[in-house]
């Protein structure tokens, strides 16, 4: 576009004295053969010369922030209310889960009025007005850092956060109740442990049955040296639990020499060198099945976690970080194993509040 294509009115020669279009070039020549037209004509809003269309944005905005409020109060009520489950019909979607239409809604809701608020604020209540500035070096002089530092104190000034309480405060709460939204969504992740980590089936006067008969275990059918899985009375793998008790549940069964127990606490936890330990490996919960008849080692097969048996079941190599759990053991009315309790500390890996 040449000088001659611009209207006369936004010539920058017509504006000399306008203080947006100073550097630009307003008369070609040889040099220049371009004549810069500078910018146009700053034109007010209305909300800038009337105050009564400012407050009527300002009400806006504060509408928009508090309808995003009411939108994550809604997620966070249609999470909590809404069954998983349930199916409804919505035109023209057609049945669709209800409470995942309605996460998204709100949600949807949520973040389009925090967006839509911040438009709304930034096209007409905060300065519009085009400024331009030469370029300098990267390095930056102590008066450029001090126009740059009055430059930001002006901006904020004209964003008018600090004479629009209402729309601070509405904003502010918008943005505060938002990540509310995230932090419940992580109780989706799973049932709440509780105490459930903490225990097992073991209690005082429950048999030890074997894994693989399904009999209960008298003291002469544990041999010195061998390995026997067992599982807590009453426990049967057509239950609908089975398999989360018997994670924690799962026990493995060495007879040793009673001289040869090195822990004390270990060998009154036992009963004629017979220990019973936690079969799940304290690392990251893989069943332990491999043993060592003459060193009394047993090993996880997943990482090598290496247990001494003979000295408290403390570990001796690899990434497990902590023993594993014994069970006290003694003998029924009837000859039988039995359990005195249960575990003396929660089995399998560490979680966070195990403390």
């Amino acid at each position: 576009m040449s000088s001659q294509d611009i209207p006369e009115e936004n010539l920058p020669a017509e504006r000399a004295d306008d203080e947006h279009a100073h550097g630009a070039v307003s008369v070609a020549n040889e040099k220049h053969p371009f004549a810069d037209p500078g910018l146009p004509p700053h034109e007010h809003r209305i909300q800038d010369i009337d105050e009564r269309a400012a407050k009527r944005s300002e009400r806006t905005v504060a509408f928009l922030f508090t309808l995003s409020m009411l939108a994550t109060v809604g997620f966070i009520a249609a999470f909590v209310t809404i069954p998983a489950d349930e199916i409804v019909y919505i035109f023209p979607l057609g049945h669709i889960s209800g409470l995942n239409f309605a996460l998204g809604m709100t949600l949807g809701l949520a973040l389009f009025c925090i967006g839509a608020g911040a438009v709304h604020w930034a096209r007409t209540l905060m300065s519009d007005e085009e400024m331009t500035d030469e370029r300098h070096a990267i390095a930056a002089e102590p008066e450029v850092k001090a126009k740059v530092l009055a430059d930001f104190k002006q901006g904020a000034k004209e964003s008018a956060l600090g004479r629009r309480k209402l729309i601070r405060n509405t904003m502010f709460g918008a943005l505060t109740l938002f990540p509310l939204s995230g932090i419940v969504l992580l109780r989706d992740l799973g049932p709440l442990p509780e105490d459930k980590l903490r225990h097992t089936l073991w209690r005082k006067g429950l048999q030890l049955v074997n894994m693989n008969t399904n009999e209960p275990l008298r003291p002469s059918d544990v041999a010195v040296g061998s390995l026997t899985f067992a599982k807590p009375e009453g426990l049967e793998e057509h239950d609908h639990e089975f398999q989360t008790e018997i994670a924690k549940a799962a026990l493995m069964i060495v007879r040793l020499q009673p001289e040869n127990i090195k822990d004390k606490r270990e060998l009154e936890w036992s009963h004629e060198g017979i220990v019973a330990y936690s079969k799940i490996c304290t690392h990251v919960g893989c069943p332990i099945s491999l043993y060592e008849q003459q060193t009394h080692h047993v090993l996880c097969p997943c990482h090598q976690s290496t247990f001494d048996l003979a000295d408290g079941a403390r570990v001796i190599f690899g990434p497990a970080g902590h023993a594993l759990p014994q069970l006290r053991i003694g003998v029924n009315d009837e000859g039988y194993l039995e359990a005195l309790g249960d575990f003396d500390e929660p089995v399998g890996p560490a979680f966070w509040e195990r403390g």
